[in-house]
């Protein structure tokens, strides 16, 4: 039995993918904000057709790159790299595109958040 199991569908679908888009334990919560989060976005949005989860991940990253979210960045880096969505070269990659697409000091800043996350996963190793 999961500790989802008694809320409702919409509710337990999206804490359970809410833990796997942010690769943490996830709580249930309170509030419209919340609950447009959980039962929405990750209910709804993050498992329509269409687009894996990867796929969305990646398009989330750039965007969040392009927006200099770096305290987001900082949960969907090593979330997507703990996932197996992608793996040190992929991030690596990233890195590079991000640089030249959307100027030096902001692909800088994402390196260091890359280069943390593969460093804790070696250490963890």
């Amino acid at each position: 039995m999961g500790k989802f199991d008694d809320l409702p569908e919409a509710r337990r679908k999206g804490l359970e993918k809410m833990e796997e888009v942010y690769g943490f334990d996830m709580t249930d919560g309170t509030g419209d904000f919340f609950r447009y989060t959980v039962e929405h976005l990750f209910g709804d949005i993050w498992q329509r057709p269409g687009l894996s989860t990867r796929d969305r991940r990646l398009f989330l990253i750039g965007m969040l790159v392009g927006q200099r979210a770096n305290d987001v960045l900082g949960i969907q880096i090593p979330a997507a790299h703990a996932n197996g969505e992608l793996d040190d070269e992929a991030l690596r990659e990233l890195v590079i595109l991000a640089c030249h697409y959307d100027g030096w000091p902001n692909g800088s800043r994402m390196n260091s958040i890359v280069e943390e996350t593969i460093a804790k996963a070696s250490r963890a190793r």
